[in-house]
């Protein structure tokens, strides 16, 4: 059976790195205290996912995985950006003028 881990240690390092990056990113989504903290950790989530894809493309020699990292890139910025959207517009109800 050959997999990421039975690669190059280079390779078996980047898991490691990606996966210990991985749990303290999910411990402050879970955490918080706020929600651009959570935010943020969602998004440092995605990216390091992104990361183990490309680890794992490269060590199999599959690249179609690496278009399938595009798409989730393209979908962590608007999801993203729509987070902040939501967030700016939720932070300061005062500032709002209705009509």
């Amino acid at each position: 059976m050959t997999g990421v881990l039975d690669g190059s240690l280079a390779e078996v390092i980047a898991v490691a790195l990606l996966c210990g990056g991985a749990a303290m990113a999910g411990y402050r989504l879970v955490r918080g205290p706020s929600l651009p903290d959570r935010v943020v950790a969602l998004d440092l989530l995605t990216i390091q996912g992104l990361g183990l894809l490309t680890v794992y493309a490269i060590a199999t020699g599959r690249t179609a995985y690496l278009d399938v990292g595009i798409v989730l890139t393209l979908v962590t910025f608007l999801a993203t950006t729509a987070f902040a959207y939501y967030i700016e517009k939720g932070s300061h109800p005062e500032e709002r003028r209705d009509g």
